[in-house]
């Protein structure tokens, strides 16, 4: 029988959470190393990293009683990792940095890496060694992998949405049933 209230899934079990993770991990220490603290791109980085991750939990919270609020919750995630992408490739061009190409060898590692983990320890560990245009270039993939694993979410939250309708309408849907029950 559905519930009125239903018991939603563990955001720690979605791979755009265990993504975001990884990429707030990597930001910071990346933050804390390669850029000085008082300096707005510090704190700006570091907020679009905690929002791409904690607008996912909060979004995972509201969908009990609200598709739109998590709709709405999962796509700010996507847009603040936008702007984390975009941080992160000004700090290559403004360093005279390279970005890794399409199709670089590095890249393709770095996806594949990206593909097989989500655990920010893994990350984390290689970052320990790595200088920062290879942090930054690691982030960059990741968030692309992230953008890619929130539009997928997106869709299907839009899917399930149409197909079973919000909160009012289980509301209604629950309400009628009874009614009818009651005849």
């Amino acid at each position: 029988m559905e519930q009125l209230i239903p018991h939603n899934g563990n955001y720690k079990k979605l791979l755009s959470y265990q993504k975001t993770n990884v990429i707030f991990c990597l930001t910071y220490f990346f933050v804390e190393h390669f850029l000085p603290k008082g300096d707005r791109t510090y704190d700006q980085m570091l907020q679009a990293a905690r929002s791409g991750k904690q607008n996912i939990i909060e979004g995972s919270a509201a969908s009990t009683t609200s598709a739109k609020t998590e709709i709405k919750l999962v796509n700010v995630a996507k847009a603040s990792l936008q702007e984390l992408l975009e941080d992160y490739e000004d700090y290559l061009k403004t360093r005279g940095h390279r970005q890794w190409e399409e199709g670089s060898a590095e890249l393709e590692a770095m996806r594949e890496l990206g593909k097989k983990h989500n655990d920010a320890e893994f990350f984390m560990e290689l970052a320990q060694t790595r200088p920062a245009e290879t942090i930054a270039n690691m982030c960059i993939v990741l968030i692309k992998q992230a953008d890619y694993l929130l539009f997928r979410q997106l869709q299907r939250l839009g899917d399930d949405f149409m197909q079973n309708g919000g909160f009012s309408e289980r509301m209604y849907r629950l309400r009628s049933e009874k009614r009818e029950e009651r005849k």
